[in-house]
């Protein structure tokens, strides 16, 4: 992705974690940080409550900071797979686009990686080579990218 600067069409690259200053992550990064607060709150309340002599509490005491160390290793890995998936699109990733679908991208043929298959399997196909499923296989995947592809369209994604 490049970005074009001045009159003399000179491009930068841009950095690859800029997406998270975005307002999505932005709203992302602020709950994460006010959930984790919060339970550390929680967690600091219990401690007091079971000094005071509530035995109940102590399970909560480390249930809470508990609770906050999985909301941090949920972000960071949203966040590292976020990452991933836009610096390496070869590996399933949408480089900034909304990820690839069946019929996103080359086209191959449906009954490809069949011949690996003895006789007499389902798919296996007939005398010629031919399976009489490719072309009902072909429809419903097509069906199915035009569904998804409209939902898309629905929620502003491209």
């Amino acid at each position: 992705m490049s970005v074009a600067h001045g009159a003399g069409g000179t491009s930068r690259s841009r950095p690859s974690w800029l997406f998270l200053l975005s307002s999505r992550w932005l709203c992302w990064h602020a709950f994460a940080i006010v959930s984790v607060l919060g339970m550390l709150w929680l967690g600091d309340w219990q401690l007091h409550r079971a000094e005071s002599g509530n035995e109940l509490s102590w399970a909560y005491t480390f249930e809470w900071p508990l609770f906050a160390l999985f909301v941090l290793i949920f972000w960071g890995k949203s966040l590292r797979d976020e990452l991933q998936l836009r610096t390496h699109p070869a590996q399933g990733g949408h480089s900034g686009e909304a990820a690839m679908l069946p019929g996103d991208g080359p086209a191959t043929a449906v009954g490809a990686g069949r011949a690996d298959r003895p006789a007499g399997v389902a798919g296996a196909g007939g005398a010629d080579g031919t399976d009489p499923g490719d072309a009902a296989r072909a429809a419903h995947l097509a069906a199915l990218t035009a569904e998804v592809q409209r939902y898309r369209r629905g929620r502003g994604w491209r």
